[in-house]
C-alpha cells in the first residue's frame, strides 16, 4: 500500500484557520496553537453575545416605551395588558420605533387603547 502524505491537508486546515483569524494581534493570527485557541473563543463569545444583542434590544425598546407611555399619563406595566385586550398585534420594536419617530401617533394610539 502507498505511503500517505497529509501536506496538502494540513496546510488547509491551518490556511481555513488563519483565515478565521485575520485580524488579531501578535501570534494569535499566525501560530497555530494560539490560533485555535483564539478562533474557538471567539466564536463562542460571538454566539454568545447574539444572545445577548436580542436581550438588550429588548430592554431598550421597553425603556423607550416607559417613558414614552410616562408623557401620555400611562405606564408600560398597564399597557401591556390593554394592548393585548385590545387584540393589535404590534410588538415592543415597532410600538418603540412609533415613540421615537412619530410621537403624535403614538400619543393617539396609546389614547384609542385605554380608552
Amino acid at each position: 500500500m502507498p505511503r500517505v502524505k497529509r501536506g496538502t491537508q494540513v496546510r488547509k486546515t491551518r490556511k481555513n484557520l488563519f483565515a478565521l483569524t485575520k485580524g488579531f494581534r501578535h501570534g494569535r493570527k499566525n501560530l497555530v496553537r494560539l490560533a485555535r485557541q483564539a478562533s474557538l473563543r471567539a466564536m463562542h463569545n460571538s454566539y454568545r453575545d447574539r444572545k445577548v444583542k436580542k436581550r438588550t434590544f429588548r430592554r431598550l425598546w421597553i425603556i423607550r416605551l416607559n417613558a414614552a407611555l410616562r408623557q401620555n399619563g400611562l405606564t408600560y406595566s398597564k399597557f401591556i395588558p390593554l394592548l393585548t385586550k385590545s387584540e393589535l398585534n404590534l410588538n415592543r420594536k415597532v410600538l418603540s420605533e412609533l415613540a421615537v419617530k412619530d410621537p403624535e401617533k403614538f400619543s393617539t394610539l396609546v389614547k384609542k387603547i385605554s380608552s
